[in-house]
């Protein structure tokens, strides 16, 4: 850098070089231009043939089955002590509805990774497969057909990963890869044993990277692929053409059930740091902030003034949690946690869940648009059921509701800029409408059906506040929507409550 200065002093005091320091820049070409493309191409014929790079790297490449068994109660009998009884008794189980205990088996893929026996593959191919089901053995099969009985070293739901372990040596075995440098058109080959028929090759190349399915949470990024991946593929491994094993296959994006060349691999360097503890025997611990979220997108963008796509805006805190003790407020957007940026890609979930418990981290957000700092004490993220029964099955924000029956589609058209009629929310409407006692706001009594608010609210939503603006009447919604629409906003940030729990912030256009 400091030759690179003195040359351009030296440009820069010569009367004669300067002119040509200012000559015009070379015309820029397109990005498909024969000259440009020519560097980036692969040579003639690669790859002629994959065959030479699998036939190192099938014999590591295992099949996993699991015996089962499964109880189920069965219905009693309706025609038992009658003429019938007899007769329907099979059908229903013997007409006792005692519990009945089935055996099933579940087929999927793994791959060593040590020369003594270690096998990893996805926690869903070696789980129970139903309701009142437990998995009874777990056999790895080898490319040459032996047969081993397999231990579960352990298992993490969260990431879907867990690793086994069987009695043997010298076997044949590969290595977690680097997938941070695969970049889409990436040619990848899978491994595996779909539909039970035995060692299997697919090709293809990397179709995305950083990929969200929406599931949500702190391992919903995958690398996603057009080689044909199908049922009994998950748990096998993704080369790339080095031979390094850059992802592990675990969904498919299907209607049919049947390859339809979508399909998502576990990254490899997410998952090396969750098998390395699994192999030491360490409990995986996450850490846990106790809110819920949502990605800044363009609507939500819109409603705040701030760019799109940089950051998630806090909808609900969680009172005895990390964040409620750290200060973090509901409409918080959170930028960056520890220094790093919260984007599509690198979501809040994620960077907070590979945050070690117990340890203090700066979070920075934008409050009421102004920058701030928290530091927040990082708690431990509790199971994942354990997550799923505190936030229940319905957000109370996607889909159809019975609430949302003709009163509000007859409504009459408000006079809101929004195109809603609102109340205070009395302890009576509180109790009518199912949300907590503590929560203040208004409710909403009509929507108008052509409006945006029309197509996003219901009656009985409670708004608690207009671009974090606490509103208790009609006024306070008034005068929030005229600030946003004096400023240039063209939407407006509610924050509703549909009872339940349920509370999350819904954009909507101002008319």
């Amino acid at each position: 850098m400091r030759n690179a200065h003195a040359i351009t002093g030296a440009l820069l005091l010569g009367g004669a070089t300067a002119a040509l320091a200012l000559q015009p820049a070379p015309p820029q070409t397109a990005q498909n231009d024969p000259g440009q493309i020519a560097a980036a191409v692969p040579r003639a014929g690669a790859p002629n043939s994959f065959a030479d790079l699998v036939a190192k790297l099938q014999p590591a490449v295992v099949n996993i089955s699991t015996t089962q068994k499964i109880t189920q109660q069965q219905p009693a009998n309706p025609f038992a002590g009658t003429p019938f009884g007899d007769l329907f008794g099979q059908q229903f189980g013997g007409g006792g509805g005692a519990p009945v205990t089935r055996e099933a088996q579940s087929l999927g893929s793994g791959f060593l990774i040590s020369a003594d026996g270690y096998v990893v593959t996805n926690n869903h191919v070696i789980a129970p497969g139903a309701r009142g089901a437990s998995v009874e053995s777990i056999t790895v099969t080898l490319q040459d057909r032996k047969e081993y009985k397999a231990k579960l070293i352990g298992r993490d739901p969260a990431s879907d990963l867990a690793l086994l372990k069987i009695e043997a040596a010298n076997l044949p075995f590969v290595r977690l890869g680097d997938s941070t440098r695969a970049r889409v058109g990436d040619w990848v080959v899978a491994i595996g044993q779909p539909f039970g028929l035995g060692g299997t090759v697919t090709a293809g190349i990397v179709s995305a990277v950083h990929r969200q399915t929406g599931q949500a949470g702190p391992f919903d990024t995958f690398i996603q692929t057009d080689a044909a991946i199908n049922q009994g593929n998950s748990g096998g491994p993704m080369f790339n053409m080095q031979g390094d094993v850059i992802g592990i296959n675990s969904q498919i994006f299907s209607q049919s059930g049947g390859n339809i060349g979508i399909g998502f691999a576990i990254p490899a360097s997410e998952a090396r740091p969750i098998i390395d503890k699994l192999r030491a025997g360490q409990k995986i611990q996450r850490g846990y902030l106790g809110v819920g979220i949502r990605p800044v997108d363009g609507d939500i963008a819109a409603a705040l003034g701030i760019q799109k796509n940089q950051g998630e805006i806090i909808g609900t805190i969680e009172p005895t949690g990390p964040a409620a003790k750290s200060g973090l407020r509901v409409g918080d957007v959170v930028t960056r946690v520890g220094g790093k940026d919260v984007t599509p890609d690198t979501t809040l979930s994620s960077l907070v869940a590979n945050t070690t418990p117990g340890s203090n981290v700066r979070l920075d957000v934008l409050r009421d648009g102004k920058p701030q700092a928290v530091n927040v004490t990082v708690g431990t993220r509790p199971a994942e059921d354990q997550l799923a029964a505190a936030q229940g099955s319905d957000d109370g924000f996607g889909g159809d509701d019975d609430d949302s029956g003709s009163s509000q589609q007859q409504a009459q058209p408000s006079s809101s800029a929004i195109g809603i009629s609102v109340q205070p929310l009395t302890p009576a409407i509180a109790r009518q409408v199912g949300v907590d006692s503590t929560v203040q706001g208004v409710v909403v009594n009509q929507v108008d059906p052509s409006s945006d608010a029309g197509q996003k609210l219901k009656r009985g939503d409670v708004i608690q506040s207009v671009n974090s603006v606490p509103v208790r009447t009609a006024a306070d919604v008034a005068r929030a929507v005229a600030a946003a629409k004096s400023s240039g906003r063209p939407q407006v940030l509610l924050l509703v409550n549909r009872g339940r729990g349920n509370a999350g912030f819904i954009p909507v256009k101002i008319k």
